[in-house]
């Protein structure tokens, strides 16, 4: 059901309403994101090896999307072969989705700049620990659609039966063989049971809001 927050604003009190209940998500509707984005823009992209936006974006590579890095600190420079540019406007190729990776303040002006991009994303998905009504509103009115509070990463590994909350291998998928890498892209299709809240995913999402304040 659609729902409406309210929130504080220049000292006014603004009401946004949201098309849609985003305290959970169906496993239809976050399979059909995953399964429909091709490009994904990763704001806030770390090249640190320790980072959480440096795990979900190698990740996710592996799994054989296309992503491009944004991150105006690190502009100029690569993640894993992937040049980083300082903000969405300059990425030279249409975006299906936008993966925010910083703090939940920021959600605003990014879905703002993705709003003027052409074409515009199809996406605005915010990373574990963020979340931003105002934000939602105003994608979900411009046609978009909109995950919050969630990591695509442990999203794609739970429909998929991949692998464990912290990234291990922890049994064999499909006897196919691996075409990049020693890794493949799944089929999402299958049913597959509701991932519950666990102490790894509570980690995750206290790791990721600490990237997020970079």
């Amino acid at each position: 059901m659609p729902s409406s927050r309210n929130a504080s604003r220049n000292g006014k009190t603004a009401d946004f309403r949201l098309a849609m209940n985003h305290d959970s998500y169906s496993d239809d509707y976050i399979r059909g994101i995953l399964n429909t984005v091709k490009t994904i823009a990763m704001v806030g992209a770390s090249e640190k090896e320790n980072r959480p936006s440096y795990f979900v974006f190698k990740y996710l590579l592996e799994r054989g999307y296309d992503m491009i890095p944004v991150n105006p600190v690190r502009a100029g420079g690569s993640i894993l072969g992937r040049r980083i540019y300082a903000r969405l406007g300059e990425v030279p190729e249409p975006i299906d989705m936008v993966d925010v990776f910083r703090n939940a303040r920021f959600a605003l002006p990014i879905v703002e700049e993705s709003l003027a991009l052409s074409p515009r994303p199809q996406v605005i998905w915010m990373q574990l620990g963020i979340r931003n009504d105002e934000a939602a509103a105003l994608a979900e009115r411009n046609g978009m659609k909109v995950v919050m509070n969630r990591c695509p990463k442990i999203e794609y590994a739970r429909l998929s039966s991949e692998i464990g909350w912290m990234g291990v291998n922890t049994r064999t998928i499909s006897a196919k063989k691996a075409t990049t890498g020693g890794i493949q892209r799944l089929s999402l299709d299958r049913a597959s049971a509701r991932g519950g809240e666990t102490g790894a995913a509570a980690a995750a999402e206290r790791a990721a809001r600490d990237d997020g304040e970079s």
